[in-house]
């Protein structure tokens, strides 16, 4: 079977590698790749001796250990990490809030602390007595499920950093596994200064202590050696009898991993209707900034949600430096920052780092003085947006490709809200499908 996959970012990458230890010939394997070196999200950047990544904050985690040891193995195995406690905050005026909020609510000032637990209790205490449907609107989920003090603290100005449209614009679909119920006797224990933990799956992670999140990437690029083709932009996929032509070329089988709003691009034949749903798929593009900051050591933090407005457009800051001392140089500090902006408009200009570093200052979290240099780079495609027309234009998407025979994997080439584990759990498992379809003919 001769196999092209569209893409060479974790997806990619990983179903090749997959393939190959399912005893798959390397040279039937070929990724096409337009960007000049491999990883796609997962790349990072390394400037003056400092590195971050340049689609957000990165970490290596998995509740399923055997594709987490596995990707450490692609890239170096278990000495090439550091192994990091995940410490993570929200900033509120001059306070650090426990994170996730509802559990810290005992670290905010007594007026937002009683907003907030006034409204979650009566939340509570109305769905218990009145037992509804979880709201189909993102918006009135967050009062549905936090009450209004959570909302109009935190939940609304933080998420609209983020998507940048008004919530009840968004779907309340894309939460369901990604926020978890905390017991209302926790929230009541946190109120009053019992800590209590949320989202204790994250209570540990990984990070390679060289080359950024980029390294694991790196790692499986460097064993599929020449098949990764870059600076290799597909510009024309035909069909050609049970499989594909690619830019001349014919393969048996595609799978594509890029973005499915590029395929009515390049790919022949698609229906009118299939191309309209590909491009009416919603998704937001990112900027990140690196601050390379003369400061010897940060706060023992991993990161940083900054919910408020005077905060400026910053939703997450992370401490890039405390994930790897290889990230920055011996004595020096690193943030990395990040800025969303709407899928398909013009990246923000120079003015928004003005912005940007005025609010960081303004959150206490770096003095101007302390900034050596910044830099900048940007993703067109970083998060899927779950309004409320994703799941059927997806449905029509992917039914058409899997019965054209283009098969979608990853994040955007699926449209799954996929973190890298999750996308190399998705390609062993279509690796393992391709296998038992090549055995059984």
């Amino acid at each position: 079977m001769k196999l092209a996959i569209l893409g060479a970012g974790v997806s990619g990458l990983a179903l090749a590698r997959q393939l190959v230890l399912r005893g798959h010939s390397q040279n039937d394997i070929h990724l096409f790749e337009a960007g000049p070196v491999a990883g796609g999200l997962c790349r990072s950047k390394t400037v003056d001796g400092f590195t971050y990544d340049i689609s957000g904050g990165h970490i290596l985690y998995s509740k399923d250990a055997e594709i987490m040891s596995w990707m450490k193995e692609e890239s170096g195995g278990e000495k090439a990490y550091v192994k990091r406690d995940r410490n993570t905050k929200i900033r509120f005026d001059d306070r650090w809030v426990h994170y996730p909020f509802e559990n810290g609510l005992g670290d905010l000032p007594d007026g937002p602390k009683f907003d907030c637990l006034k409204g979650y209790v009566q939340a509570w205490h109305k769905r218990e007595k009145a037992p509804s449907r979880v709201p189909a609107d993102f918006a009135t989920w967050v009062r549905w499920r936090f009450g209004d003090g959570i909302a109009e603290h935190f939940m609304d100005p933080y998420n609209e950093k983020i998507w940048k449209r008004p919530l009840d614009q968004i779907s309340s679909g894309w939460v369901a596994g990604r926020v978890p119920d905390a017991p209302i006797d926790d929230v009541l224990r946190a109120a009053i200064g019992i800590r209590t933990e949320g989202y204790t799956h994250q209570a540990i992670f990984y990070y390679p202590k060289q080359g950024g999140f980029q390294a694991i990437t790196d790692g499986m690029a460097a064993n599929l050696g020449s098949q990764v083709r870059l600076n290799t932009r597909v510009e024309k996929l035909t069909r050609h009898g049970e499989g594909w032509c690619v830019d001349g070329e014919d393969f048996d089988q595609v799978v594509n991993t890029i973005s499915m709003n590029e395929l009515p691009n390049i790919v022949e034949g698609i229906p009118d209707d299939v191309a309209a749903a590909m491009r009416g798929l919603s998704f937001n593009s990112i900027l990140t900034y690196l601050v390379a900051l003369d400061r010897p050591e940060h706060p023992n933090l991993s990161w940083v949600y900054l919910p408020q407005r005077k905060q400026g457009p910053v939703n997450r800051l992370t401490y890039m430096s405390n994930y790897s001392p290889g990230n920055a140089p011996e004595g020096k500090t690193s943030l990395m920052l990040e800025v969303t902006y709407p899928g398909g408009a013009p990246a923000p200009g120079k003015k928004l780092e003005t912005e940007v570093l005025e609010g960081i200052v303004t959150a206490g979290l770096m003095k101007k003085d302390e900034v050596l240099f910044t830099d900048r780079s940007q993703c067109k495609y970083a998060y899927i947006v779950y309004d409320h027309d994703l799941e059927a234009r997806r449905e029509t998407a992917i039914n058409w490709c899997e019965k054209a025979g283009i098969l979608p994997l990853g994040r955007f080439g699926h449209y799954d809200y996929f973190n890298s584990d999750q996308c190399a759990i998705a390609s062993r498992d279509m690796a393992e499908r391709l296998t038992q379809r090549a055995t059984t003919g």
